[in-house]
């Protein structure tokens, strides 16, 4: 299945760029495998706004959040999910230009992680000062935010849909540019299906993910994510089937033409894709599913 990725963001470095009438966007100068350009901070409003995911600890960062909101309040500091990349800017944000903390709770709240470290790694010091639920609302003048829980990524996760401007920031649950990598344990691939699909009940126009452009033709982007993670599955199940029953060598078949520095993650995914199997008695396995079990169809 192609995945119809969407790669083009002109952008500068620390500047605040006006999206539409209700969003604006700072990018951090965090590139990586897991970021593309970076972390794009938003900041929803006028006058008072809220500012979705203030990214990682870097004070260069923080100061250009801040002078990009001269003259403005932040009231309201909402974090999609616990990746360093994601919330640790919260704190600094906080101490120097106010406003509460909302979040579906601390790292792992969703489903215990047992301390793995995967992708860019939990935020283990954020702990909302406001925790949402499926629905909850935060609001300013002329704007409405709702809290979307889509577990999967991360049990944690929460996209946030822009009432007004009928938008919704995915966070990592949807993007653009690349797919999203589901790692175990905190990761949940069943999950992840699951809030894919509720997001085709959903009328948003627009996503807006943390990292990469926008999407503005969502459900049919959603729909070849699901395809991928379907195919995907029926890629392990026919490497299972010819013998290849570890994932190191799943990995080494299926990613063959993946960044090497990619592989770890990959390999969490095909974990993440495997507990599902099992779970769904597609796959099978001597005791619970690790990186190091055998498996068989």
């Amino acid at each position: 299945m192609t995945i119809p990725f969407l790669r083009d963001l002109a952008f500068e470095y620390g500047a605040c760029d006006t999206l539409t009438p209700l969003i604006r966007r700072v990018i951090a100068r965090n590139p990586s495998p897991f970021t593309f350009h970076g972390t794009g901070t938003y900041v929803v409003g006028r006058g008072e706004v809220a500012v979705i995911d203030p990214g990682p600890l870097l004070p260069e960062h923080v100061t250009a959040i801040g002078q990009a909101l001269t003259g403005e309040t932040i009231t309201h500091i909402a974090i999609t999910h616990t990746h360093r990349d994601h919330s640790p800017a919260a704190t600094p944000l906080k101490r120097s230009f106010g406003g509460l903390t909302y979040g579906f709770g601390p790292h792992g709240s969703g489903r215990p992680d047992s301390g793995a470290e995967v992708e860019e790694g939990g935020d283990r010091d954020f702990r909302p000062d406001v925790t949402l639920r499926d629905g909850d609302r935060l609001e300013g003048p002329g704007w409405t935010l709702e809290a979307v829980h889509t577990p999967g990524h991360c049990s944690n996760h929460l996209c946030f849909r822009l009432i007004e401007e009928e938008a919704l920031f995915t966070g990592d649950h949807v993007m653009g540019w690349s797919t999203t990598v589901i790692a175990p344990p905190d990761g949940d691939m069943g999950a992840y299906f699951h809030s894919l699909e509720k997001l085709l009940h959903r009328h948003d126009t627009i996503y807006w993910p943390t990292h990469g452009p926008a999407i503005r033709d969502p459900h049919p982007f959603v729909r070849a994510y699901l395809a991928h993670r379907r195919e995907r599955e029926q890629q392990i199940l026919d490497c299972l089937a010819d013998g290849a029953s570890t994932i190191p060598g799943i990995v080494q078949r299926l990613y063959a033409a993946v960044d090497p520095r990619l592989h770890p993650a990959a390999a969490r995914s095909v974990l993440a894709h495997l507990i599902h199997l099992v779970e769904t008695r597609r796959a099978a396995c001597d005791g619970p599913p690790s990186l190091q079990s055998t498996f068989r169809r």
